[in-house]
């Protein structure tokens, strides 16, 4: 009987896991948000890496909630 208190144990630190890098990621992409628009003039290579860093943070969202 004791399998299914372990499994929510486990469920629960999982979600509270995710809801923490969630955090992490808007706190991450709110700063390049603001980054974006503080540059005076971007670069090709300043957007690529600016739209690279948006898109992992969107891509590590969408696996969190999967």
């Amino acid at each position: 009987m004791e399998k299914p208190l372990k499994n929510k144990a486990v469920t629960g630190e999982l979600s509270e896991l995710r809801h923490d890098i969630r955090n992490q990621l808007s706190n991450i992409q709110m700063a390049i948000e603001e980054l974006k628009h503080e540059m005076p003039e971007n670069s090709p290579d300043v957007v690529f890496y600016i739209d690279t860093i948006l898109t992992s943070c969107a891509r590590i969202n969408a696996l969190l909630k999967e």
